[in-house]
């Protein structure tokens, strides 16, 4: 009785362990690989005319130091149109803003996109006084990652 009290114990605590690494960020499966998810990323916000900060290729780092990674590259970029109303709210927003998108590939080969929730970012500020701020900045990631990730 002991061990099935113990093993149910533990069958618990695993949903909850998955979804904290999660906290906070969207991952998106997306249909192509690293380098070309993060092309296509950066080809459309340059289209809507939002600014890249830079992009990092963290296996190439990896590489330098002799270190094996899987493909994961970083994108930065913002909208100081859209992200600056986050900081007059709260100027600690700084340290999440602009935005990262993070292009990966799993264990099993599969790519993913991801990137920090603009509600989460508000929440972990005190940001309670921008909430169309937050909705336009979630609406256009959505469709803007869609289009990286190929799930229009």
């Amino acid at each position: 009785m002991k061990r099935f009290i113990l093993l149910f114990s533990l069958m618990a605590l695993i949903p909850v362990a998955s979804q904290a690494a999660d906290d906070g960020m969207i991952s998106k499966k997306s249909k192509f690989s690293v380098k070309v998810t993060l092309d296509r990323l950066e080809n459309v916000l340059n289209k809507k005319g939002i600014k890249i900060a830079t992009r990092w290729s963290h296996d190439q780092g990896a590489k330098g130091a002799g270190i094996d990674l899987r493909p994961t590259e970083l994108l930065i970029f913002g909208n100081p149109k859209i992200g600056s109303h986050f900081f007059t709210s709260n100027q600690t927003a700084g340290i999440d803003l602009p935005m990262k998108a993070l292009a990966w590939q799993d264990k099993n080969g599969q790519v993913w996109l991801t990137y920090n929730d603009p509600a989460y970012i508000a929440k972990r500020h005190g940001i309670d006084d921008r909430d169309k701020i937050k909705a336009k900045m979630t609406g256009a990631l959505n469709k803007l990652t869609n289009v990286a990730t190929g799930n229009k």
